[in-house]
């Protein structure tokens, strides 16, 4: 074994292979693999094999189509047979909203280019013999779908690896790491020591364990999963005679089945409700080329559902059944990136989809290892979307939920109840006795409405119960005032010598006076976006916190920290701190916020005084504050962020200023409706880090000619000189008794052109609004755009200045 490697893998099943496989392939030779066993042990070796395109997040199901593309690359390459068969499948649904569901997924697979089609039960029958058409309502057909042999595939990545230069240590237990002086890490194992510059945690049901070794607690848990293979069936050798072809894959969600032709016989999975984890606490070293005992009676009820849907299974003996642990991330996708505060440290863990996505893991990990970059948007599978509230127990909770819930509907006003409330503000009890629908942003909770006694929400793809009360919460803001939470935002202080010239080499605006903010987009070295911030300069107005204060997405804060922190100055002339819960917030936006904000303080507000974009420190009441007069509903507002042993104070102050004014509370929902008729973006949505600020519309906020060369600015001048490809657009929707919530398909003169990131009902304006990207040339026609949205296509015009305060007199007067 060598005793020094540019990249040490650790983790010898699906996932760790195609990581030095991908490295490999992209010119890193000097790598090695280490396995504590043999290749596969762990999970991989008794996966059922099935691969699928289908994803909920898009950008995940463009990795998973890669996948499954490379598996006769590597076969070749290895010489290695994957036993790849690509049958093609079914989408099965037995209910009509179920239906609704699919027909979103054949909408998405329009721009992904996965080969999608609604059909009838009766037809979903001729292609899956086996099921029957009067339990379900309607299906759709994959010609994708299919299912491989894990132990080739895994062994074909390793083999192409080794072809490529790359080394591969069997019975090699990885038994501590440390991280050098000099920055490099010592991999400590029964075999002896490499030194490592780069080391990949992809070590699966270990990957917790390896995780401890340099104090990192990840959240991932291992469930039990069952499937059974049954006896030789008369009717799938009947059909193999017949057609000549295997039985296609079958995915039944209200049955939480998954079948496929196994041999002669059939495999049939499932996600049970009575879920079962699996070594909580910790993974025993020695588990390895192992099953668990099965348990029929936990998945019987599935197992009834399933033999009424697939009559033949009845007339039919079990051969096995297979029980084995899988890890699952709380969210089901995997973790994967760079670890902030770890530099050199990687992941690749809780992958439970190993043969759908393994391929793109590894492409994505190995780009952003050599490049900087993953070259793709993976932020649904980053490890940065957890914070540290992601501790054990909320793992356990959040992971047997979505276990639980893996085929069930998760409809757009669905909020899941598992590991909540965690974190909660100071006026948590004050909202919620107001009637506060609370969601969850990065482990806090978040307002979403306010509903009246004995209304709650009611899930559905179309207009539900919230409707008519968001409403109310936009009349409020728009006519009088409105107060919210916004501590879900995540704010950062800047400070130091240095922090001022750091600041303007990271963000593409220029630096704000003392006083006064700006809206601050920040670039890649490839002039895509990496964040958009209000910036605030502090200056001498401050007798605290001197310096910067930022304000940013929530669900974000690591992901950020993780980019500040790897450009921090190495002089220590600069000091970065995510306040999180050490800074709370709330917001009053409407044309009697200043009225409001009058009678809260002393300080004078007036126009003249504050203007738009200025900040300063003011008492609201006796609360100490720093007060922005910015506000993202797009009318006169304020934000208020004030100490969390200040927030009921300062809360219970502007209520009581606010009587004689009319406010009211509003939440997320409504917030969304507002700033919709806007034509503001949001990040993770509009902005993401595969759109350029031209792009995205933000090229106004970028200082293209300040003195300081900051990141991104080369690249961001070619986009503005060539035009980029995209354009985010606004548009208004004729639609009927639903509203996008991204993801559908814009189409144009009878082709799929583009893609819905975010919309909803903009009360104020009363119509449906949609905003997203279509290709530049088309981004300003009046006519031929259609929206896609539950299997109908509906009229859509762009809408290219906001409904609302167009001229921006109510925000800046």
């Amino acid at each position: 074994m060598k005793s020094h490697a540019k990249v040490v893998v650790i983790g010898g099943g699906v996932v760790g292979c195609s990581v030095l496989f991908h490295l490999a392939r992209h010119g890193w030779t000097d790598i090695v693999l280490l396995e504590r066993d043999e290749l596969t042990s762990g999970s991989t070796w008794h996966a059922a094999g099935g691969m699928h395109t289908i994803n909920g997040d898009p950008n995940v199901a463009k990795l998973q189509k890669y996948t499954i593309s490379l598996y006769k690359e590597i076969e070749e390459l290895s010489g290695q047979a994957t036993g790849v068969h690509l049958t093609g499948g079914v989408l099965l649904a037995a209910t009509e909203a179920r239906l609704d569901w699919l027909r979103g997924v054949v909408a998405k697979g329009r721009y992904l280019g996965i080969d999608l089609e609604e059909i009838s039960p009766d037809e979903a029958a001729e292609l899956m013999p086996l099921l029957d058409p009067k339990q379900f309502v309607g299906a759709v057909r994959n010609k994708e779908d299919g299912h491989l042999d894990p132990s080739g595939v895994t062994h074909a990545y390793a083999k192409a690896a080794r072809k490529l230069g790359a080394e591969v240590e069997r019975f090699t237990k990885v038994e501590d790491i440390v991280r050098r002086a000099d920055g490099l890490w010592r991999v400590i194992t029964n075999k002896g020591e490499v030194v490592a510059e780069h080391v990949v945690n992809a070590g699966g049901l270990w990957a917790r364990e390896v995780g401890r070794m340099v104090g990192l607690e990840l959240p991932v848990l291992a469930m039990e999963h069952m499937y059974l293979i049954t006896e030789d069936m008369p009717e799938v050798a009947a059909w193999n005679q017949k057609t000549g072809t295997e039985i296609i894959h079958a995915v039944d969600f209200d049955g939480e089945l998954y079948l496929r032709q196994e041999r002669g016989g059939m495999l049939m999975g499932t996600y049970e409700k009575a879920n079962k984890p699996w070594s909580e606490l910790q993974t025993p070293w020695n588990f390895g080329h192992e099953l668990l005992e099965p348990d029929i009676d936990r998945i019987a009820p599935s197992l009834e559902v399933g033999f009424r849907h697939f009559p033949a299974f009845q007339n039919t003996g079990i051969r096995q059944i297979i029980n084995g642990p899988f890890t699952f991330a709380p969210d089901g996708n995997p973790l994967v990136g760079p670890v902030r505060g770890l530099p050199g440290f990687w992941v690749a863990c809780g992958v439970m989809a190993g043969f759908s996505q393994g391929g793109g893991v590894g492409l994505a990990l190995s780009n952003w290892m050599i490049e900087g970059d993953p070259g793709a948007d993976i932020w649904a599978m980053d490890v940065s979307r957890y914070g540290d509230w992601a501790t054990m127990a909320y793992t356990n909770a959040k992971v047997r939920e979505n276990y639980s819930r893996r085929f069930s509907i998760r409809f757009p006003n669905e909020e899941l109840p598992a590991g909540r409330p965690l974190k909660t503000t100071p006026v948590y009890d004050l909202l919620s006795a107001k009637g506060a629908q609370w969601g969850v942003a990065f482990g806090l909770e978040v307002p979403l409405w306010y509903a009246p006694e004995d209304v709650r929400d009611e899930f559905s793809w179309r207009r539900s119960s919230d409707f008519e009360h968001v409403a109310k919460e936009v009349r409020t803001v728009r006519t009088s005032v409105g107060l919210s939470e916004i501590s879900s935002f995540a704010k950062y202080r800047v400070t130091g010598a240095g922090a001022a010239a750091w600041l303007d080499r990271l963000l593409a605006c220029r630096l704000p006076k003392p006083g006064r903010m700006t809206l601050a987009p920040m670039l890649k070295e490839d002039g895509r976006l990496i964040g958009d911030f209000s910036l605030a300069n502090l200056g001498s107005r401050s007798s605290s916190g001197e310096g910067w204060f930022l304000a940013g997405s929530g669900i974000a804060e690591q992901y950020h920290m993780r980019w500040f922190e790897a450009h921090l100055p190495k002089d220590g002339s600069v000091m970065i701190e995510a306040l999180g819960a050490k800074l709370t917030g709330l917001s009053i936006a409407g044309p009697k916020a200043r009225d409001v904000l009058a009678r809260a303080t002393r300080t004078d507000v007036s126009n003249a005084a504050f203007p738009f974009m200025a900040t300063a420190r003011m008492d609201i009441g006796m609360a100490p504050c720093l007060v922005g007069r910015v506000s993202y509903t797009g009318d006169l507002g304020y934000e208020i962020w004030v100490a969390p042993e200040y927030q009921r104070a300062a809360y219970q102050t502007l209520i009581a200023a606010g009587e004689d004014f009319g406010i009211g509370l509003f939440g997320a929902r409504a917030l969304n409706a507002l700033r919709l008729e806007k034509n503001y973006g949001s990040w993770a949505r509009e902005y993401r880090p595969i759109y350029g600020p031209l792009e995205a519309g933000l090229d106004r906020f970028v200082a293209y000619g300040k003195e300081t060369d900051f990141i991104g600015r080369q690249a961001a001048l070619a986009e503005r000189q060539q035009g980029g490809k995209l354009r985010l657009r606004a548009f208004v929707v004729d639609a009927a008794d639903a509203d996008v919530i991204g993801d559908e398909p814009i189409w144009f003169d009878g082709a799929v052109r583009g893609w819905v990131t975010s919309g909803g009902y903009a009360h104020h304006s009363k119509t449906s609004m949609a905003l997203g990207y279509v290709p530049k040339e088309i981004a300003d026609e009046a006519d031929g755009f259609e929206i896609e949205l539950l299997g109908k296509r509906y009229p859509a015009r762009v809408q290219p200045t906001p409904l609302f305060d167009a001229n921006l007199e109510r925000m800046r007067g």
